[in-house]
């Protein structure tokens, strides 16, 4: 009975000593830490299609993934996939959407389906990055994404920039003329499809994989895009001139799994989002201040670059206007909408 009794309390013992153990070298068990005292930690797997040194990058790593370890006390783990490496932008997205992967910075792909997400990317609707910031961080911002849990089942987090974008082409447009018979590459989007049209320009809506190659084929002349992605995708090496036109900006959204989110603890939660901020904020900021880095790095390439002048531009917005009117007669909600997102420019 001696020895019994013993053997039962040294077990007893080493059985407790290894629950303090734990305890200790996981920091204790904090309250909202998510993890637990033994547990291993919760991977967070994020998506984009932009190449690793894109500011959207930088600043995940930078800011993103260093918050959210940290603040978590290591219950939280990022794990960032740039470059496409987790699919294409529709299959990342996809996989945000069925949970494969916990986030992902897909652009307006869901537009489709929450209409109102299309809307940043109507042309010449904004004047510059503060303009653009303060809408999408604001009540707008909030509008537009209110229907995307519901529909596809992913939380927003916070806007950030893909940015401006321009035409790069193998020759140089100064007047509309020059778009009369130019092969352009667009996304496969129909409000860009009409843009395109409006333009004059024959579009070729190719998959932006195959746009150096048809640059280089001599397929298409010409492709729009922030002029970021022009010098990430080395396109300067196929084509001669950039039109400074901005006649669309594009957003990019943190998005997360709607299931996941709701697995983290509120502690978890609140980091997560507040990583998410400021990580687009800093990347909204990477991407002004590249802009004049990026140009002169297209220049020495061999770029030339063209402001348009005033009568241009208004032509060129003056083109797209008909797309104006047929958003107002599909949308009752278009008009109010665009106005005050103008209105917020003043």
């Amino acid at each position: 009975m001696t020895k019994k009794w013993l053997v039962g309390a040294l077990a007893l013992s080493v059985v407790s000593l290894g629950a303090c153990g734990g305890n200790e070298s996981n920091g204790g068990s904090e309250e909202g830490s998510g993890s637990g005292g033994n547990e291993e930690a919760t991977t967070i797997k994020v998506a984009n299609y932009f190449a690793g040194d894109h500011p959207q990058n930088v600043a995940l790593e930078e800011k993103f993934k260093t918050i959210v370890e940290e603040e978590s006390g290591g219950s939280l783990e990022v794990e960032i996939y740039p470059d496409s490496q987790l699919g294409a932008e529709e299959e990342f997205y996809e996989g945000v959407r069925n949970g494969t992967i916990e986030m992902g910075i897909p652009g307006m792909i869901m537009q489709s389906s929450v209409e109102k997400l299309g809307v940043p990317e109507w042309p010449f609707l904004f004047e510059d990055y503060e303009h653009v910031q303060t809408v999408l961080n604001g009540e707008i911002g909030d509008e537009l994404t209110a229907d995307l849990e519901e529909t596809h089942g992913v939380k927003a987090l916070s806007w950030s920039a893909n940015g401006f974008r321009m035409f790069s082409s193998n020759k140089t447009l100064e007047g509309m003329e020059d778009f009369d018979g130019l092969r352009l590459r667009m996304p496969n989007i129909p409000n860009y499809i009409e843009l395109g049209d409006n333009l004059g320009a024959n579009v070729s809506p190719l998959a932006i994989s195959e746009v150096f190659t048809g640059l280089e084929q001599g397929v298409i002349d010409a492709q729009d895009n922030p002029i970021a992605t022009v010098r990430a995708s080395a396109w300067y090496e196929v084509q001669s001139d950039i039109l400074e036109s901005r006649h669309m900006f594009s957003p990019n959204m943190y998005v997360i799994n709607s299931d996941f989110w709701d697995g983290l603890s509120e502690k978890e939660q609140q980091i997560v989002a507040e990583a998410s901020k400021e990580s687009a904020a800093y990347e909204f900021e990477l991407m002004e201040e590249s802009y004049e880095t990026d140009k002169e790095y297209l220049q020495e390439e061999g770029l030339n670059f063209t402001e348009p002048s005033d009568e241009f531009r208004q032509e060129m917005q003056a083109a797209t206007d008909p797309m104006y009117e047929e958003f107002y007669k599909e949308y009752d909600w278009a008009e109010d909408l665009v106005q005050r997102i103008r209105d917020a420019a003043e």
